[in-house]
């Protein structure tokens, strides 16, 4: 038995722990390469080269960097930050921003938990290539299409509806005569989730080895593939497609604009949870603004540099795009990466090489899905079994709900879903989380320095003002008056809340005294700037305004932006709630008229009615969040209540001298923990400077 012991270890060794006794990744590599991992797989090589062929030219260029830059760095910097900090998972982190917040900490799990199951059935699709990459002739050649639509997916018929010529009733609902379980499908399904079950269950331990080849492999493959791809005749023509090919006329569609933000979310795992939860499991102090800016951009370069593959074999196919024909979310790819490996000497090697790594990919991003659940229960205290267990239990549950993706109507179930839960759940799982953290982190603090009535109308006119405008704009056809009259609410309900408003005894922080000691330089050189924002109405304005996100953002420094480590700017705060917010307010907003053209499909109601359940479910958080304390430790209940004085940092600082705070918020002294013996603060960190 000690043996068999000795040999797990060495297979699967249990994780490193940090000083505060949580598991630790390996090292900060592991860490970087796991979250690339999550951020690397289908989404890049399949999703995103789809959602780029449903949009093809040079135009998907503008929303979907806007998207990136943002959305996507500034969400991801907040959601590594915070896990960080908070050391735990995304109910935890949220939790410390807000007791009522809970709710938008458990969104990004039930997205997570909803994804990997019909993820998983994806992996087995490329599973079924995989065993036929063994057959010699290769059984796609001439006919790549049939081969998909009916040997690897085995698509039954289905009778489709439609709506009125007008629109506004269904005249009949798609019919899916064909349920049968596929058994080939169920087969690779279950090696999946063994692999996933693999790699997880001992922790951040075995999980830092997986990931050096998960992600090592597909890399070298990637290159390997998109040099011979772009070799075959007319592959530039494909490539024109994309990056030499303008239609300016698609920005005026909201299905652009909502499609490169799911595609954003999808790929780089934004709203998933595996960011926050990985990210816990850091040395407390690690750089997390520069980790969160290297995977992000990571991801980007990856999926843009893999799509010259796919558009390569385009150009060969002259598979051009037809107008009002959308393919689904994987689709293309299967249509055109088999039909590379068969323009290359050895045809079966590289057919071999292309669906490993398919699968390896996918397979990076299914087991962080599911980490993101284990994170959850295994942090909470809802069970005594130990992670072995949890996983083992979750893989088995994870596995019988995928089996509907299984069947001859799976296809269609999992583009039903996955189209709603990444334009609806997914968004407003994002939403909630930028606009949540900047507006209620230390609420009380706002309220003591303005009062509760001027607090409660800036943020009616806030929120308000993003619900008047969009449904103006929906209901009149016309953006810019809806975007209009969005502003003038928020400005109207700004100026009434500033008028009630008390006047705070406190200056924003660049321009009180106390910043005046130790950055004159700053002070010198904006002045004018300092005299403005200490006029009342202004300084009322600043914190209604910027108080809860540039305090959320000071707290976090003190923690993951010591010493020499890259620190939150100061703008970030600003951009997730007055750019990000509202952008995916909007991009939320398209969701449902694309539904009401679509609502004759029992699939596509299907996945809509799930994704609302999920908001439901963030919502009822934020009206109940005591029935959400199972989530949270006993121990670990109270955190974020602690009383706190507006203008000064809580949490690492709280009641240290000012100059303590200040360096460690300028990275000017690294700071370090110890035990404190005292009897009245057993538990609890000391700070120790160097």
């Amino acid at each position: 038995m000690n043996v068999l012991r000795k040999i797990g270890n060495l297979i699967a060794p249990p994780p490193a722990k940090s000083d505060d006794g949580r598991d630790q990744w390996p090292s900060r590599t592991a860490f970087l390469l796991a979250a690339m991992g999550g951020c690397a797989g289908q989404g890049n090589l399949l999703r995103y080269p789809s959602v780029m062929y449903n949009n093809y030219g040079l135009q998907w260029f503008i929303p979907y960097l806007l998207a990136v830059f943002l959305i996507a760095i500034p969400a991801l910097i907040l959601e590594v930050a915070i896990g960080q900090a908070y050391r735990g998972g995304t109910v935890i982190a949220f939790n410390n921003i807000n007791r009522r917040l809970k709710g938008v900490g458990l969104g990004p799990v039930i997205v997570s938990f909803i994804v990997v199951q019909y993820f998983t059935v994806n992996l087995a699709w490329i599973m079924n290539y995989f065993r036929w990459s063994f057959t010699s002739p290769l059984p796609w050649k001439n006919r790549l299409d049939d081969f998909y639509w009916n040997d690897i997916l085995h698509v039954g018929d289905i009778n489709e509806g439609s709506l009125s010529e007008d629109g506004n009733s269904v005249l009949s609902f798609t019919g899916y005569p064909n349920v049968s379980v596929i058994g080939e499908t169920l087969g690779w399904s279950v090696f999946i989730w063994f692999l996933i079950w693999i790699s997880i269950f001992r922790g951040v331990g075995m999980t830092g080895r997986v990931v050096y080849f998960t992600m090592g492999l597909p890399i070298v493959t990637t290159i390997i593939f998109v040099g011979r791809c772009l070799s075959l005749e007319n592959a530039s023509e494909g490539v024109n497609l994309i990056w030499r090919t303008w239609r300016g006329d698609q920005l005026r569609s909201g299905t652009v604009w909502q499609t490169a933000v799911g595609q954003v979310f999808f790929s780089t795992g934004i709203g998933f949870g595996y960011f926050t939860s990985y990210a816990s499991y850091n040395q407390k102090h690690a750089n997390a603004v520069m980790d969160a800016i290297l995977i992000c951009s990571s991801n980007v370069l990856f999926e843009n540099f893999a799509a010259f593959a796919i558009f390569g074999v385009v150009g060969f196919l002259r598979r051009w795009p037809e107008d009002g024909v959308r393919l689904g979310a994987f689709v293309v790819g299967f249509l055109t990466l088999p039909e590379a490996v068969l323009q290359m000497p050895a045809p079966n090697f590289w057919a071999f090489l292309l669906f490993f790594t398919l699968v390896v990919l996918g397979f990076s991003s299914a087991f962080v899905m599911l980490d993101v659940v284990v994170t959850l229960i295994c942090d909470s205290g809802l069970t005594k079994l130990s992670r072995p267990w949890v996983v083992t239990i979750l893989t088995i549950v994870s596995f019988l709900m995928c089996i509907p993706y299984c069947t001859e109507f799976g296809y269609y179930l999992l583009d039903g879903i996955d189209r709603w839960i990444n334009n609806v759940a997914l968004i407003f799982v994002a939403w909630t989380e930028v606009t949540s953290a900047t507006t209620v982190y230390r609420w009380d603090d706002v309220v003591s320095q303005t009062g509760v009535p001027a607090f409660v109308v800036y943020n009616f006119g806030f929120f308000g003002a993003q619900f008047f405008g969009i449904l103006l704009a929906h209901g009149i056809k016309d953006p810019g008056i809806g975007a209009a009259a969005g502003v003038a609410f928020y400005i109207v309900f700004s100026v009434v809340a500033v008028v009630i408003s008390r006047t705070p005894d406190q200056a924003p922080p660049v321009f009180s005294k106390r910043a005046s000691r130790w950055d004159g330089r700053v002070l010198s050189k904006f002045r004018f700037i300092a005299d403005i924002w200490n006029i009342g109405p202004l300084r009322k304005f600043w914190f209604l305004a910027y108080y809860s996100g540039n305090q959320l953002r000071r707290d976090l420094n003190v923690i993951v932006g010591t010493g020499r480590n890259w620190k939150i700017p100061a703008f970030l705060p600003f951009l997730l709630r007055y750019i990000s917010g509202p952008v995916l307010a909007i991009v939320f907003s398209f969701a449902y008229p694309e539904f009401h053209t679509l609502r004759y499909d029992p699939m596509m109601i299907a996945g809509f009615i799930l994704a609302h359940l999920g908001m439901v479910a963030i919502i009822l958080g934020y009206a109940f969040p005591r029935y959400y304390d199972s989530f949270i430790p006993i121990d670990r209940r109270g955190e974020g209540t602690e009383p706190t004085v507006a203008m000064q940092t809580k949490n690492e600082l709280a009641g240290q001298p000012i100059a303590n705070y200040v360096g460690a918020e300028r990275g000017d002294a690294p700071l370090v923990y110890a035990e404190s013996s005292s009897p009245d603060r057993a538990g609890k960190d000391e700070i120790v400077t160097k």
